[in-house]
């Protein structure tokens, strides 16, 4: 069964990227799906900040579409966020999914001012 792990930095300091990786495993990244940058700030509900379909176009949530790019590394069978010019409003658990039936355990990010 395919799973899901992300990785990268717990802390960010503002006006700094912020890039996380998930790493796919039990599956192929190219199959006929699409992955997802999902975030829940404290006390807020679930934000999708981007799609990245296994053809390899993307989408991003308007909102955020200025500082977020999805990318994928077939070779690695991995797929990765940056989030440019953080701040601590950028703080959240984020998740990878292949939307919207697998997901990874979470990761925190903190930005700090």
């Amino acid at each position: 069964q395919v799973q899901l792990q992300e990785s990268g930095p717990g802390l960010v300091k503002a006006s700094q990227t912020l890039s996380l990786t998930c790493t796919v495993s039990g599956g192929s990244i190219t199959t006929k799906t699409a992955w997802s940058w999902v975030r829940q700030a404290p006390g807020k509900g679930l934000e999708c900040l981007g799609v990245i379909h296994y053809g390899g176009s993307t989408y991003y949530s308007p909102s955020l579409k200025s500082r977020t790019s999805i990318s994928a590394d077939t070779s690695k069978n991995q797929f990765s966020l940056q989030l440019t010019s953080v701040t601590p409003e950028d703080t959240a658990v984020y998740y990878c999914t292949r939307i919207w039936d697998t997901w990874g355990q979470g990761t925190q990010v903190t930005v700090s001012s």
